[in-house]
């Protein structure tokens, strides 16, 4: 675990040097496309069941309640103009590199319930998922995203939790670049 922690340290820290120039447009292009906060705050379940604030950048309306992303599909989309590319791409997911540098995240892991999501959250508790930090990424998001049911989302990140290795996340890491560009799974 301390060699996860340092790569989370030093691939985030690198990982920003590149990144800016484009936080920077994604920044510039949310503010000239809607009113509201550039950077998302949303509470979340991390490491051992603690509540943490994650950091995204916002791609709804000012104001959209904290649903899970099945819930939302039931609505009218809040998604703004930007907010499709910046999903369609994961670069609303880039604020989180924060996270991870302040240890409240990892780069790989299970992704961090919504604080509002008991039964998910209970799930993992059960399974032992809650005993790792939170990832940007994870087993389940190159497995599928948000097209899995929570269920198997559960059995995935219990996977993960069992068959932990420093290379089983450099793998996710590499799978994780080849679902970003085939959007699959994001809404």
């Amino acid at each position: 675990m301390l060699a996860k922690r340092l790569t989370d340290i030093i691939v985030s820290t690198v990982a920003l040097v590149p990144a800016s120039p484009i936080l920077l447009i994604a920044a510039a292009a949310i503010k000239l496309d809607s009113s509201g906060p550039v950077i998302f705050k949303q509470r979340r379940i991390g490491l051992n069941g603690q509540i943490f604030e994650i950091y995204k950048f916002r791609t709804m309306a000012a104001g959209t309640p904290d649903l899970a992303t099945d819930q939302m599909l039931k609505m009218p989309s809040p998604i703004t103009r930007v907010g499709h590319m910046l999903r369609k791409t994961s670069i609303d997911e880039l604020p989180q590199l924060f996270n991870v540098l302040s240890g409240q995240m990892s780069l790989v892991g299970p992704r961090p319930a919504l604080y509002n999501q008991t039964e998910l959250t209970d799930k993992r508790q059960s399974c032992g998922v809650l005993k790792f930090p939170p990832g940007i990424t994870g087993w389940a998001q190159v497995n599928g995203r948000d097209d899995l049911p929570d269920d198997v989302k559960v059995e995935l990140d219990k996977w993960y939790c069992e068959n932990w290795s420093y290379w089983l996340d450099w793998k996710i890491i590499a799978l994780t670049v080849k679902t970003i560009f085939s959007s699959r799974g994001t809404y």
